[in-house]
């Protein structure tokens, strides 16, 4: 099964989006958007800079787990990805976003 955008609106009434890997895993989330075009040009901005990997920068959360967070051209974070145990699996989710994000379909959900 190949990665999917889920376009959905939270509990506050904001639309966010997830991008899934083939087995269902979340690999990167949204901000929260004010409305849905927002949030779709967020999408398209992933797909766009997903396959740059200058445009991806790890971190570390304030546990001391490596996380990574997608930036487009003007810096901007665009999606962050959960909080991994170790560097190799944060770089594997790098790979998984570059390899999925691209040619996703979109499941909009949020009606």
């Amino acid at each position: 099964m190949a990665g999917k955008f889920e376009l959905y609106k939270d509990k506050a009434g904001e639309f966010r989006f997830r991008l899934k890997a083939g087995n269902g895993e979340n690999i990167l989330a949204s901000e929260g958007y004010k409305d849905k075009s927002s949030a779709e040009k967020g999408i398209a901005s992933v797909k766009k800079n997903a396959g740059d990997k200058t445009r991806f920068e790890i971190k570390e959360s304030s546990s001391g787990k490596p996380y990574f967070v997608l930036k487009a051209a003007n810096h901007q974070v665009i999606g962050q990805s959960q909080m991994y145990d170790a560097a190799s699996g944060c770089e594997g989710g790098i790979e998984s976003v570059m390899k999925n994000a691209p040619d996703a379909a979109v499941d909009d959900q949020a009606g």
